[in-house]
């Protein structure tokens, strides 16, 4: 399968498909903190253009002007570089449509709690890391074409209200104000991308969205090389098995 990881300068997601055999690469203008051969320092449109097609895209637009927690600032006239940050929210909305409406079949795009869900639509599912082993809280929508929800792999115990590691005691991210928190918050966690290649790169293809009468079920396969999810639609007059 040929993975188009967007707007990730980790690696995580890449390496992650990589891992499982796929031919994955990610593009970023930001260089890759892992140095692979297989990031591509460009603008995604640009890749799109030059290097289709993909069978799956994984997008993570930047959600600084997206983000419900900052956009109280576009109603206070604040200027980012000589333009309204309202503006730059427009234009941010502008690229988040680009991504979902990509000739690629199988889409994700991923962001925090943001004004996609007002101004575009709403998402699909909404995860935490701590559904896949990780002691971290951050709610993350998830935007799907072709593409079945994530199950839990290594749900932690708890609840939303649990204070996982990666929070003060009033729930706060325990990061501090720094030129490179962004980036630091921004990585995509190890156990939600291993969920990510395990369940939609078991090789299987959705050739259109799931329909309002289709359902969707998985099976664990604990088998060499790899432990891997099989799914299976279920039509209304048919079953189609996807390994």
């Amino acid at each position: 399968m040929r993975v188009l990881v967007a707007c990730e300068y980790s690696g995580r997601v890449r390496q992650a498909f990589r891992n499982r055999g796929h031919d994955a690469v990610s593009c970023d203008l930001l260089p890759s903190e892992d140095d692979s051969p297989h990031h591509l320092r460009r603008d995604v449109k640009a890749v799109l253009a030059s290097e289709a097609p993909f069978d799956l895209m994984i997008a993570h637009p930047p959600c600084t002007y997206l983000a419900v927690s900052g956009l109280h600032w576009n109603s206070r006239a604040v200027l980012v570089d000589g333009r309204p940050r309202a503006e730059l929210t427009e234009e941010a909305l502008d690229f988040v449509r680009f991504l979902m409406d990509a000739d690629v079949p199988k889409i994700c795009v991923e962001n925090p709690v943001s004004c996609i869900s007002s101004r575009i639509r709403k998402p699909d599912q909404i995860i935490q890391p701590w559904w896949f082993g990780e002691d971290a809280s951050k709610k993350t929508c998830l935007w799907l074409k072709g593409l079945p929800k994530l199950l839990e792999t290594n749900r932690l115990p708890g609840d939303d209200k649990t204070r996982r590691a990666n929070q003060t005691a009033s729930g706060q991210n325990k990061l501090p104000p720094s030129d490179g928190r962004w980036k630091e918050r921004s990585r995509t966690y190890s156990g939600v991308a291993a969920a990510m290649a395990s369940q939609w790169g078991c090789g299987g293809t959705l050739d259109a969205p799931l329909a309002p009468t289709d359902s969707l079920t998985y099976t664990y396969v604990n088998e060499n090389p790899l432990p891997h999810f099989e799914f299976t639609r279920i039509q209304a007059d048919s079953e189609t098995r996807l390994e």
